[in-house]
């Protein structure tokens, strides 16, 4: 009998903590994060547009030539100095890989002409695909032989594997390139 006296005297256990109180708190907490979260993102949609307009009219307005003469993949390096090697649609159709190789470096500086910028136009819809990944674009001297790239933002995914589209290189265009 010693052994019923020892449980009988133990103190009964404490209760279990409110599950429920804590549950609430959870959820309470949860709704509020959500809602504080849904709010950031709310007036951030509605502060960057208004940002980027600001941002593209206090740049200075560069008058760029979209439409030059028209010139064969061949003839290109005769008025540009450049021969195109690819066109491609990379980062999950978000970009337009431009590969091109010097033939003739003093030709190709005219790249560098802020009124003639390489461009690529879809020939489907017309959209003309201008605005270079972070702005990056070579500035250097060009080196005959050497292929170099420009990346472009393709917007809504425009130009696609199997495009024909119009790449402007200098003072030319070349129509009708097929993109990988």
């Amino acid at each position: 009998m010693s052994g019923q006296t020892a449980l009988e005297s133990t103190p009964p256990p404490a209760p279990p903590p409110k599950r429920r109180q804590r549950r609430s708190r959870v959820r309470v907490t949860g709704l509020v994060c959500g809602l504080v979260l849904a709010g950031a993102a709310a007036m951030l949609t509605l502060w960057w547009p208004g940002r980027s307009t600001q941002d593209r009219s206090s740049a200075a307005p560069v008058a760029a030539v979209w439409h030059r003469p028209a010139v064969g993949a061949a003839q290109l390096a005769d008025r540009s100095g450049v021969k195109i090697t690819q066109v491609a649609v990379t980062g999950e159709g978000g970009l337009v890989d431009l590969r091109y190789q010097v033939v003739d470096p003093e030709l190709a500086n005219a790249l560098h002409d802020p009124s003639t910028p390489p461009a690529v136009v879809d020939e489907s819809s017309g959209l003309v695909v201008h605005d270079l990944l972070m702005s990056h674009s070579h500035t250097d001297p060009f080196k005959a032989g050497v292929t170099y790239y420009l990346i472009f933002n393709n917007p809504g995914n425009w130009v696609h594997r199997g495009s024909d589209v119009t790449v402007l290189l200098g003072d030319a265009q070349v129509e009708h390139v097929a993109v990988r």
